[in-house]
């Protein structure tokens, strides 16, 4: 279990409800800044998560913490039939909902306020889940990783991409310096909340990366687990798989 960071250390609310306030207040900065702090990087790594997906052509897909829908919106090349982009933070969804109105998807993507811990959907209801950037924030992270394993259909897949640290000199020590520094300044420049950077980045340093986040996703039931370090190590695509139910 990683250690519980939370983005109001003065707050007496919960993780969850935390995460909530702060991703609403900055859900109207959140893309450009986004695009600044990860140099564009982040749109290659959605990429990834979509040409993995595409060979097993899902029809139903989960987008959980789909944020203001980037990987939602990516996700309509796999050629699925319906995404639900699920996010706690209404603030975040409602941009989320522009950007979707915009580009005509409404009819395949639908966007969602929903907790990644009490999923409302039945049991074997996807063909495959996504989490972009957005598991290190589950305030209990095997209880979310157990729901999405329960909704996911026999044979579905799920597909997280999550911030790593990397392991290799110089890359080790620049991704120390830049998140620790340079990541919580230009969040304090560009975002009204002065606090949400340093917790995305502390969040970042303490989650339980590489082969120790495989093991989890292990322990909660998944098979044919791997990961996939992304430049240089400072992002990971890991894959997994649900079984066939026991005869």
């Amino acid at each position: 279990m990683s250690e519980k960071i939370k983005p109001y250390k003065d707050s007496k609310l919960g993780k969850k409800e935390q995460v909530t306030q702060m991703f609403d207040a900055i859900s109207k900065n959140y893309d450009g800044l986004n695009r600044v702090i990860s140099f564009g990087i982040d749109v290659k790594w959605r990429k990834k998560v979509v040409a993995l997906l595409q060979k097993h052509r899902p029809q139903h897909i989960l987008d959980i913490a789909t944020g203001t829908g980037d990987l939602a919106i990516a996700l309509t090349r796999t050629g699925a039939k319906k995404i639900v982009g699920l996010d706690i933070s209404p603030g975040m969804l409602a941009v989320g909902k522009e950007k979707v109105s915009k580009q005509g998807m409404e009819g395949t993507i639908e966007m969602v306020v929903g907790d990644s811990e009490h999923l409302s959907f039945p049991d074997d209801t996807f063909d495959a889940v996504t989490v972009s950037f957005g598991v290190r924030n589950f305030e209990h992270l095997e209880v979310g990783l157990s729901e999405i394993l329960r909704v996911l259909k026999p044979q579905g897949h799920l597909v997280v991409l999550e911030t790593s640290v990397p392991t290799r000199f110089p890359f080790k020590q620049g991704y120390a310096l830049y998140t620790r520094h340079l990541l919580p300044t230009i969040g304090k420049l560009f975002s009204k909340d002065r606090s949400a950077y340093g917790y995305l980045s502390e969040s970042a340093a303490v989650f339980p990366h590489g082969e120790a986040f495989n093991n989890i996703l292990r322990e909660i039931g998944f098979i044919e687990v791997t990961n996939k370090p992304q430049t240089f190590g400072v992002a990971s695509i890991y894959v997994a798989k649900k079984g066939q139910p026991p005869k």
